[in-house]
């Protein structure tokens, strides 16, 4: 474990300045109004309307409810009231959405409608690529961010062809917080110091986030976090092995707006978290530098934004329990380059209101591997580089009640790398040493036709192509098993890219002053069905020893309905999200990524209430259910793992002076499940948490 002192220090360094600021700004007074709610008046005058649900590099999401797609946003009113629940279980609220997960892996893998790992949901953070992936008992795919700094989480399902496109699946945006979250109602200054304490293992969490805008032209955000829970209990009290951690994170962000024009931001986020898992000591480092141009002159025809980043994440084994393990050394390094250049443009043809939103974008990963320093070529993961250049366009044509929108997204990936692999591979190659360089294109198109017909109603069709070329990890996989278990790994330069058609058909339902004349009922609803061909997993054959990846023939389903709705009368206040899957995937082999059938039926469900002046109390339920869920033959007999529920309980009291208390129950009757979607290798007990009570006493300022 790293010294935590030592690393303390180097943050520091990262915080000082805003920090301070923000510490001083208590006594001034502030005079300057946030340039952000200028900018968001003037978008309303030209009746702008942000068609993308990705939020890139602070940009914030529209209403949901009024897309003609199935979007949805875990706001930060939801973050903060269930505090204490993990990104996990938000994302699993959200209609059509789960994860993979480990417990003792402190990674965030999304899985969106059974798709799963490698690319195939795209996951970010304020917009960046979080590109690494991985190979084991475990996620194919994984994001390393601090939770204390999330804002928002913005998930699309489905086709995604602007910015944050080129996934087979969708795309989830992790935004952490920015300036405008913080430096609201005319002032100069924003911040939280937030502190939270958990029993069952969740100890001491803390963070602080400030932000000073020392004029209208130069802002600034530095932001703290540390949290280093223990091993918790199950719901039986038998206590889950190695799921402890010790996280440090930190945060800076700049926004310079030298007119109303022009508006550059920076940002650099670090994470450094030490934990146990895949049978080692693990410490991952994950660094993120951002920079973005945004030109929005009073032209309808030019609203520019230009972004570019830069990301590493470096995951390192150390020892297993014993102080040794063939694997003591690996080291994974992800390195992320990209951009995106887009515009959008307004204007009219005729009777016909046409919104145009074009652009590129590029993003390259290389990944350096070292298998271990015992045995080097006892790993299965891969070295190699991949890139992909996107070029799109969506255009939404409005005429009366309706709308018609048509996007065009071509990617363009190469890949290469080199290797080396022996006599009688199953794959056919030539003992020795291999290269491969190789590139392909894929024009993916899109159309949705919505109708508003009325206020309340807005129906929609679409039908979408999307595409995943395969990874490194896929292609350059390798190596044999650790210990005496006989299995080998070999490669496949011969992938070809996963090909996925799908319509689907949904609408929107908004209604106000439906039982109170101040209440409001909003409901989304979708059913969707895709047709995927060369579907990629692993294969096994000499009796299991021989593993590689492989394009699966014939063409596989998947179809299901979505279905989230929100109900606000200001005393009382509900959610509700609904899943139906039918998945008809071949089984992925657990030990090469995690098996990607969700639970046939997934509920999920808050009440709550207001009380006393001004509604400063709050207090709610969460209920959580899944049915049985198949992983497939190939992994266990019998295929399933059994359903659950689970409530949790909340409340949430704010004082006058911008200081609030939140209380949490989760796992209220103390129930004994596995979460569906996850694993620890050789785990034998049901390694869900156990009942744990969370206190977090959190000041704004």
């Amino acid at each position: 474990m790293l010294n935590r002192h030592r690393r303390l220090a180097l943050l520091a360094c990262t915080t000082t300045l805003a920090l301070s600021a923000a510490s001083g700004a208590f006594a001034q007074t502030a005079t300057t109004a946030p340039k952000a709610n200028e900018q968001n008046a003037e978008a309303a005058k030209k009746g702008e309307t942000f068609l993308s649900p990705i939020v890139v590099k602070g940009a914030r999401t529209s209403d949901p409810y009024a897309k003609a797609g199935p979007v949805s946003v875990v706001t930060t009113d939801q973050i903060d009231l269930q505090s204490g629940l993990e990104t996990d279980d938000l994302l699993r609220g959200v209609p059509g959405t789960s994860t993979a997960n480990n417990p003792q892996n402190p990674g965030v893998a999304v899985n969106i409608r059974g798709f799963e790992g490698s690319g195939r949901v795209n996951m970010m953070i304020d917009g960046v690529r979080q590109n690494f992936r991985f190979t084991g008992h475990e996620a194919q795919g994984l994001a390393y961010f601090d939770p204390a700094f999330l804002s928002e989480i913005d998930v699309t399902r489905g086709a995604v062809t602007g910015v944050g496109g080129g996934a087979l699946a969708g795309s989830v945006n992790f935004r952490t917080y920015d300036i405008e979250d913080l430096i609201q109602d005319g002032k100069t200054y924003g911040g939280i110091a937030s502190a939270t304490y958990g029993t069952n293992g969740a100890g001491w969490s803390e963070s602080l986030i400030g932000a000073y805008r020392f004029n209208d032209v130069f802002s600034v955000l530095g932001g703290i976090s540390k949290a280093d829970p223990g091993n918790y209990d199950n719901g039986n009290g038998v206590q889950v092995p190695y799921t402890e951690e010790d996280l440090l994170s930190g945060m800076l962000k700049f926004e310079i707006t030298p007119d109303e024009d022009h508006t550059f931001k920076f940002s650099g986020i670090t994470y450094d978290n030490d934990f146990f898992a895949n049978s080692y000591f693990q410490n991952v480092k994950n660094q993120t530098l951002a920079a973005s141009y945004s030109y929005t002159p009073d032209n309808e025809l030019i609203d520019f934004r230009a972004n570019a980043y830069w990301n590493r994440l470096k995951m390192k084994y150390d020892t297993d329990v014993r102080g040794g393990g063939t694997a003591a050394g690996r080291q994974i390094i992800d390195t992320g380059k990209g951009f995106d250049i887009s515009n959008t443009s307004l204007f009219d043809l005729g009777d016909v209101a046409v919104r145009a939103n074009y652009g590129v974008e590029y993003f390259r990963d290389d990944y350096d591997v070292i298998n271990s320093t015992a045995r080097p070529s006892g790993g299965v993961n891969g070295g190699g580089r991949n890139a992909t250049t996107g070029v799109f366009s969506t255009t939404t044509f409005t005429y009366g009640i309706a709308d018609l929108t048509a996007g065009l997204r071509y990617d363009h990936y190469s890949l290469d790398g080199s290797g080396a692999v022996v006599a009688g591979n199953p794959i056919g190659l030539p003992a020795g040493p291999y290269t491969v360089d190789k590139s392909d294109g894929h024009l993916n198109p899109s159309i949705t036709l919505a109708l508003n017909p009325t206020d309340w109603f807005q129906p929609y069709v679409t039908y979408a192509e999307t595409s995943r070329p395969p990874t490194v990890n896929e292609t350059f996989a390798g190596g044999t098993h650790p210990g005496s278990s006989g299995q080998s790994f070999f490669p496949n330069p011969f992938l070809e890219p996963e090909i996925s058609k799908g319509w689907e058909v949904g609408a929107n339902f908004s209604f106000d002053g439906l039982l109170d004349s101040s209440d409001s009922l909003r409901v989304k609803a979708n059913y969707f069905h895709n047709r995927i061909d060369n579907y990629i997993t692993a294969a096994m054959l000499g009796g299991g020893r021989q593993i590689f990846f492989v394009n699966n023939p014939g063409t596989s389903t998947v179809q299901g309905f979505e279905l989230q709705a929100a109900y606000d009368a200001g005393f009382v206040f509900g959610d509700l999200a609904y899943t139906y899957t039918d998945s008809k995937l071949p089984s992925q082999i657990n030990g090469f990524g995690v098996q990607t059938y969700l639970p046939d039926t997934i509920v999920s469900a808050t009440l709550g209430a207001r009380f006393l002046e001004d509604q400063r109390l709050t207090v709610g339920t969460r209920f959580y259910a899944v049915s049985s869920a198949d992983v497939g033959a190939i992994n266990r007999t019998p295929p399933t793992v059994p359903g659950y529920g689970l409530v949790d309980m909340f409340a949430n009291y704010k004082f006058e002076n911008g200081f609030e208390v939140t209380a949490t129950v989760t796992n209220l009757f103390d129930k004994a499940y596995t979460p569906s979607s996850s694993t620890i290798a050789g785990s034998t007990i049901d390694t869900g948490r156990g009942r744990t009570f969370l206190v977090t006493a959190k000041a704004k300022f």
